[in-house]
């Protein structure tokens, strides 16, 4: 009753102090907020593009809510007028999404409490940019009206909410007339011109500024000129490192062996090796189109959410399990033959390669994931650039093995010991197929809030202990070393011993009370001034499920996660769950893994696809509220 008390007396002081001290601000001359706009050019021809300048100079000491205003839990009821600039409908031209200012965090104790609470804000002169996109049929002159809304307030007190109008006009030039650029050319250079990209159906150019975290470090990219060659290098790094990652590793000593058979003919092993590198590059350039031409269609996970995909992949790798253990000579239908993986013929590198790359899908390496999410909202041509790049990279390991056979030339190419490798890597892939098919399966048999379906796993466990136990008697019997017998054996217990620690971890609830995501709930949290931790995840997610259990899983992250003031919520991508994946479209994510933690104390949420348990306590001291030396307007994260 106190605090609603408090509450109401402080919007009736509100109220008096405009009353008394807005008249008197606007007699002296000096209005709190002045409003101007400004173009970067003057006319334009069809197809053009061109930004509007909104820029909000403030008096000494005023200041306005941003667009987003996040209040603190301590100001209970306060109401934040939201600035907001809304482009009236005009013919001729695309409007993209406006780009708001870099907020401010300055002190305010509205509360009373002599403890002043960080609040972002829109202060000095600060410069909103609207986006242009002139269609390519525009003529005569194009005329804007952009109506800007505000409230200004200094650290005792807030304004009456102000809504003013502005015009731009753009005359449409001639053959023989020519643009002027503006006069003011510094306003502009915060622009990113990526923000074209938020404009349907019009090209956006390749310079923007591309903001990420990596390994705990934070790097930015103009990604014009010399800063895309370095994007492409990230994106070659990145599908260089699917290849390490345990979707794909298990099956690299199956094209070893192939290769290894042809070492003595190094034309051929060059070839089988381009045709598998162009089996690889074809996928991710087949993901790249995709995503252009399919509207729906906004990130690589979309795949797994169609059952269909997971268990042809599934179906597809048992085939291939089969041909590893020799059983094609059973009569099977004709196509299963041109997948052989032991046969190296041209189709068969060429599928082989094609499958190598299906199976790094549910992996995101380190680098590739912002490369491909910057892609997806570039021009077509940039898109397939960057994809076939993540293409090339994960090729590149196959390339070099194919152009120097030297360096697998010691692998055994026929005898026990190959066929006992072939028959272990073939119980192996089996496990491999049991597990798309049961991602697959367990979307299908629960709603996206329920908990996952996971008794597969222990069917995966029992499948690598068999092919353990077989190499275990195979090397026995086969390995004329003791040596040999003796690391093949250790390899082995520990290969099983890891994979039992694994599926335990992965098959456990956990300790953290996760929130089935829902808008509803998010609401609520959200209203309720409470720091909400979004986990977005895939049963068929490896990297999510090794972060969830090497950083979520700590004692620290659970305790705070866990406690009255944190809201962590689960969005399960596993199969379709479209609010999910709104959410992290919201998020401008198209991927996951992801982490994202927003609160009142934060203007943006803070987004990691990789991170550390400081990293985590870091962001959600930050949502808190609590003071801190950093801008939640720039937090540590992309």
């Amino acid at each position: 009753m106190l605090q609603r008390t408090l509450t109401w007396a402080a919007v009736v002081v509100g109220i008096l102090a405009v009353l008394f001290t807005g008249p008197r601000v606007q007699a002296q001359g000096e209005p709190p907020v002045t409003v101007s706009v400004e173009s970067d050019r003057t006319g334009v021809r069809p197809g053009d593009q061109f930004v509007i300048a909104v820029i909000f100079d403030h008096a000494p000491g005023w200041h306005v809510h941003t667009n987003d205003p996040k209040i603190p839990p301590s100001w209970g009821g306060f109401l934040a007028i939201p600035t907001e600039i809304a482009v009236g409908e005009t013919p001729g031209v695309v409007i993209g999404a406006v780009q708001w200012p870099k907020v401010a965090t300055i002190p305010v104790d509205l509360a009373g409490t002599g403890v002043p609470t960080p609040y972002g804000v829109f202060e000095g002169s600060a410069v909103a940019f609207v986006p242009v996109t002139v269609k390519p049929d525009a003529t005569g002159k194009i005329t804007i009206n952009l109506n800007v809304s505000y409230q200004a307030c200094n650290d005792r007190t807030c304004m009456i909410p102000e809504s003013e109008s502005r015009l731009i006009e753009q005359p449409i030039l001639g053959e023989n007339e020519r643009s002027v650029a503006s006069v003011r050319p510094d306003l502009f250079k915060e622009f990113d011109r990526a923000a074209f990209a938020a404009a349907p159906g019009t090209p956006s150019p390749v310079a923007s500024t591309l903001t990420f975290n990596e390994f705990g470090l934070n790097l930015k990219i103009n990604t014009a000129g010399f800063g895309f060659g370095v994007l492409l290098l990230l994106a070659l790094l990145g599908g260089f490192v699917l290849n390490l990652t345990p979707c794909v590793l298990p099956v690299i000593p199956i094209k070893m062996m192939g290769l290894a058979s042809h070492a003595g003919n190094r034309a051929k092993t060059l070839w089988l090796g381009i045709v598998m590198s162009m089996g690889v590059i074809a996928f991710w350039l087949t993901i790249g189109t995709l995503m252009v031409s399919v509207s729906s269609f906004k990130a690589i996970n979309q795949l797994f959410q169609l059952p269909v995909f997971t268990f042809g992949v599934g179906a597809f790798i048992l085939v291939m399990a089969v041909g590893m253990l020799g059983l094609f000579s059973i009569r099977l239908p004709q196509f299963v033959y041109a997948v052989d993986p032991r046969a190296d013929s041209v189709s068969g590198s060429l599928v082989f390669g094609v499958m190598t790359a299906v199976l790094s899908t549910p992996c995101t390496a380190p680098f590739m994931a912002t490369a491909a999410a910057w892609a997806t909202k570039q021009p077509t041509s940039i898109t397939m650039i960057v994809f076939g790049a993540i293409g090339l990279g994960m090729a590149l390991p196959y390339l070099v093995l194919a152009a120097f056979p030297r360096l697998v030339s010691r692998v055994p190419r026929s005898g026990p010991i190959s066929d006992l490798v072939k028959q272990v890597i073939g119980v192996l892939m089996i496990a491999v197929a049991v597990f798309f098919i049961g991602t697959g399966l367990d979307p299908l048999m629960r709603q996206p809030i329920d908990p996952p379906v996971r008794w597969f796993w222990w069917v995966i466990f029992a499948l690598v202990l068999m092919a353990m136990t077989w190499l275990i008697r195979g090397a026995v019997r086969h390995a004329a070393a003791s040596m040999l017998r003796t690391l093949a054996i250790l390899a082995a217990v520990v290969f099983v011993a890891g994979t039992f620690f694994v599926v335990l971890r992965v098959t456990d609830r956990g300790p953290i009370r996760w929130i089935g995501y829902t808008p509803d709930r998010f609401e609520e949290a959200r209203k309720g001034n409470r720091v909400i931790v979004m986990d977005f995840t895939a049963e068929w997610c490896l990297n999510c499920k090794t972060l969830e259990n090497t950083v979520l899983h700590r004692d620290e992250i659970v305790k705070l996660l866990n406690s009255p003031g944190v809201a962590p919520f689960r969005v399960d991508l596993s199969g379709k769950n479209e609010p999910g994946q709104k959410a992290l479209s919201d998020l401008g994510w198209v991927g996951i893994p992801l982490l994202a933690i927003s609160g009142p104390g934060l203007s943006e949420p803070i987004k990691y696809d990789w991170y550390t348990p400081e990293m985590v306590m870091g962001a959600i001291e930050q949502a808190e509220g609590k003071p801190v030396a950093i801008s939640p307007g720039s937090p540590p994260a992309r």
